[in-house]
């Protein structure tokens, strides 16, 4: 009885109803703009180019698809023994922070729900990578140690584009010659760990001194932590039922970690925030219109959008909504229950600055809502059987390029259109120079813009361009915090790739091809 009054219910018929649109949408989406993968693995056998990519994970995966799948060969170069990138180094409860129908990594991907979770993520990247034939173009446990220009190539990028172009030698050359990099290292790598006073030390080669509590310079008065401590991508194994559980950081990770320990039973968390994060509701038509915004800064009319975000989200815990943060300032976390957990008490919003750890927790300079970071007096210990560190993750090196791509005042996040250096159009760094944004950088568009440089001598910028360009973008967004560069929305990145073809009428011709993906397929593979 109990199943089938739930078989007849109108919520159950209305998600039935909406699955079926949702997946009816995608499969017009794949037909419309997914192109044709190669035939075989030998496929193409007259390429029009070669590329390495540099990273297996989302991003690399994807842009070796796009590329291949318009006659170019490429290798991919992997440092780790798997693809998936981030997404195999983060728990199982991790998902998109986005609508999937706004996260589209690849035209050809088909998701079962609006926010899928890592495994899900994860099985829609291996299935793009095989059938897009890039197995056998993939190099495991290769990491990149040097990329450099080819001998007497690029030498008149700024007053010849057309005529002249580099060509590039990575690890020595052990693939031969390429005609472009892209690099797709992301932002995030290993797990950051900051070393607060009092914590345990997890280095075996940590001199006894550090052992017993001196930590970055600082006195423990012989005082260490007694608990556990784990890092926000480690809690899948973690054992939380029934404890006290800590977590520092405010950003999605601490989020997600503080939804993940409740879940597996802990019996209270506390969330210490640096920073306060807005966080945005999981629903697709307001999170468009939000990433609609055109300046890709705070702007007069911002305090609507938040005041809505406000109304909507935070009802719950009002007093969790930022006081000294624009909601045009940084990445929002995308959350539906988090506020309501610390209006439920189930979770203890803490604003302040970690002082130290102590034997049983966590002692806190608490500040309030108005004050800024480092202003916190007044003293809070936490206890503490589990402190998670959603302290984010390491920012890749690009050390390996050996020549000066990125001079000063034109390296990550300041290149052409964010993703290419200024100096060499060839080198391309999607979601690699990446900081703040509402919105997601649209990975098919940035490759087929590479392609058609590649393809179109005409259609190239000089180095001299590129730079007026994030010029530009300096001058109209002086005054933006961060700057120009450290965030965008969805929109104004619209706005910089329609201007990148109406600013080059010689581009025009190509403006179908790389905003939609149409044309430019290997005859060779329709035969």
């Amino acid at each position: 009885m109990v199943r089938a009054a739930t078989l007849l219910s109108p919520t159950h018929w209305a998600a039935t109803i909406f699955n079926y649109f949702y997946i009816l949408v995608q499969h017009i989406i794949i037909w419309l703009f997914k192109p044709p993968p190669p035939p075989g693995p030998d496929f193409p056998k007259n390429p029009k180019g070669r590329i390495a990519v540099i990273g297996a994970g989302l991003t690399g995966v994807s842009s070796a698809a796009h590329a291949i799948a318009h006659g170019f060969d490429v290798v991919i170069y992997e440092q780790g023994d798997s693809v998936g990138g981030i997404w195999a180094h983060v728990n199982k409860t991790s998902g998109l922070q986005l609508n999937s129908l706004l996260y589209r990594f690849h035209p050809g991907v088909l998701w079962s729900c609006t926010f899928p979770h890592r495994d899900e993520i994860l099985k829609e990247i291996r299935r793009i990578w095989k059938e897009y034939q890039l197995e056998p173009r993939t190099r495991f446990n290769t990491p990149v140690t040097s990329v450099r220009r080819v001998e007497g190539t690029g030498t008149h990028l700024q007053d010849d584009p057309s005529g002249s172009r580099s060509r590039w030698l990575v690890n020595d050359g052990a693939d031969g010659e390429f005609d472009a990099v892209v690099v797709t290292v992301g932002t995030c790598g290993e797990p950051m760990r900051v070393k607060f006073p009092g914590l345990p030390s997890t280095d075996d080669a940590a001199s006894d001194e550090e052992k017993h509590g001196k930590h970055g310079g600082e006195e423990s008065n012989g005082e260490v932590y007694e608990g556990e401590v784990v890092h926000s991508s480690e809690l899948d194994g973690a054992q939380l039922e029934g404890k006290h559980v800590v977590v520092i950081g405010s950003g999605a990770s601490g989020v997600e970690a503080v939804e993940t320990a409740l879940a597996k039973g802990a019996k209270d968390t506390v969330m210490v925030a640096r920073q306060d994060k807005w966080i945005i509701p999981r629903n697709m038509l307001l999170d468009t219109l939000i990433s609609a915004q055109p300046f890709g800064r705070e702007m007069p009319l911002s305090v609507v959008w938040e005041r809505v975000v406000a109304w909507w989200n935070y009802r719950a815990a009002p007093e969790l909504v930022p006081a000294r943060l624009g909601l045009f300032e940084g990445t929002p976390v995308v959350n539906d229950d988090f506020v309501r957990l610390v209006g439920e008490g189930r979770c203890r919003y803490v604003r302040g600055d970690v002082e130290r750890f102590a034997r049983g927790g966590v002692r806190v300079k608490v500040r309030g809502k108005e004050e800024r970071p480092g202003e916190g007096k007044e003293v809070e210990e936490f206890d503490a059987d589990v402190v998670v560190l959603a302290t984010g993750f390491k920012k890749p090196q690009i050390s390996f390029f050996e020549d000066d791509l990125f001079p000063e005042g034109y390296d990550r996040p300041n290149l052409y259109l964010q993703n290419f250096s200024t100096e060499d159009w060839s080198i391309l760094m999607t979601n690699s120079s990446y900081q703040n944004a509402i919105g997601t950088v649209h990975i098919g568009i940035y490759t087929r813009i590479l392609l058609t440089f590649l393809v179109d001598p005409d259609a190239r910028p000089t180095p001299k361009d590129m730079k007026l360009w994030v010029d530009v973008i300096r001058f109209v967004k002086r005054g933006a915090r961060g700057g120009a560069l450290s965030f965008f929305t969805y929109m104004e990145l619209t706005i910089w790739l329609l201007l990148f073809h109406i600013f080059r009428l010689d581009r025009l011709r190509w403006m179908f091809f790389i905003m939609q993906g149409w044309g430019v397929y290997p005859q060779e593979y329709k035969e």
